[in-house]
C-alpha cells in the first residue's frame, strides 16, 4: 500500500498570509494549490508552485466557489454550466504557471464548501468532473460519496482522502467549518493509523464508520499545522510514496 500526504497551500492573499507552507512543505507529499477565487492571487501561485518544485511535491489544482470574503466555505447557488466555466478557469490559471516551471499538473481538489456539495449533489458533482475532464487529470475527493460514484462513472481517476484535522458526522459526511480548531497531533495520528490499518475512522461523537483513504490531508490555516503534518508524515513514513501520477515533469 502506497499512501500520499495532501495539503492545502497558497492560500494567501496579497499582503494577507494564510498559513505556514515552507514549514509545512518537507512533510507533505502533494499540494492542493488555491487558484484565486477563495484565496492566493497570482504572485502567490507562482511562488507556491516553486516552493512545490524546490520541494520535490508534486501540485494540483484547488479550485472553489468564487467567494474570496468566505474563504470558500460559504455554498453557492450555480448551474453546472457556469460552475464547470468558473473551474477551468481556475485551473488553467494555476496549470499557466506549473508549465512556466516545466510542472505537471497531478489532480484537481474542489475547496471547501464546493468540496462538500459535491459530495452530495449530483449535477454539482458533474461540474466538477466536467472540469477535470478538460484537464485529464484525477479528482481527489470521499469514498462511498458522489464524488466517487460520479467521478469513477464518468472514467475519471479517483483519489479517496482522509481529513486528519477535521471533524465527520455519524454518517461518514465530513464537517466543514469557517474556521479550523486545533487538533491534538497524538489523537489525530492514531487516529489516522487506525484508517490506514483497520479502514475505520471515528465520528465527532465516537461512532466508528469505514473509512477508506490513499492520500490523508492536512490543511495549512490549522492552528499547528506544522507539528501535525510532521507527526502525521512520521507516522505514515513506512507506506508513503513517491508524488501521484502526474509528478513533476521536469
Amino acid at each position: 500500500m502506497t499512501l500520499a500526504i495532501n495539503c492545502d497551500m497558497g492560500e494567501a492573499f496579497g499582503l494577507y498570509r494564510c498559513g505556514d507552507d515552507e514549514g509545512i512543505f518537507p512533510f507533505i507529499t502533494i499540494a492542493n494549490v488555491a487558484c484565486g477565487f477563495h484565496a492566493s492571487d497570482p504572485v502567490v501561485m507562482r511562488r507556491t508552485v516553486r516552493l512545490a518544485k524546490q520541494h520535490g511535491v508534486a501540485v494540483g489544482a484547488h479550485p472553489s466557489y468564487p467567494d474570496l470574503q468566505g474563504f470558500g466555505r460559504r455554498e453557492m447557488k450555480m448551474s453546472r454550466d457556469e460552475l464547470s466555466a468558473c473551474l477551468v478557469y481556475q485551473v488553467g490559471a494555476l496549470k499557466g504557471f506549473l508549465d512556466a516551471e516545466g510542472m505537471a499538473l497531478n489532480h484537481i481538489k474542489p475547496h471547501g464548501a464546493l468540496y462538500g456539495v459535491a459530495a452530495r449533489d449530483e449535477q454539482i458533482a458533474h461540474a466538477v468532473a466536467d472540469a477535470a475532464e478538460v484537464f485529464g487529470v484525477p479528482l481527489m475527493g470521499m469514498a462511498g460519496s458522489l464524488h466517487e460514484k460520479v467521478y469513477t462513472a464518468r472514467g475519471i481517476g479517483f483519489v479517496p482522502e482522509y481529513y486528519t484535522d477535521l471533524d465527520y458526522n455519524d454518517d461518514g459526511g465530513l464537517i466543514i467549518t469557517r474556521e479550523h480548531e486545533a487538533k491534538d497531533a497524538t489523537q489525530a495520528v492514531a487516529r489516522t493509523l487506525r484508517v490506514v490499518k483497520e479502514g475505520v475512522a471515528t465520528s465527532i461523537n465516537g461512532r466508528d464508520f469505514p473509512m477508506r483513504a490513499e492520500c490523508m490531508c492536512v490543511h495549512s490555516d490549522t492552528p499547528g499545522a506544522v507539528e501535525l503534518a510532521r507527526a502525521v508524515h512520521a507516522a505514515l513514513k513506512p507506506w508513503l510514496g513517491t508524488p501521484g501520477p502526474a509528478a513533476l515533469a521536469a
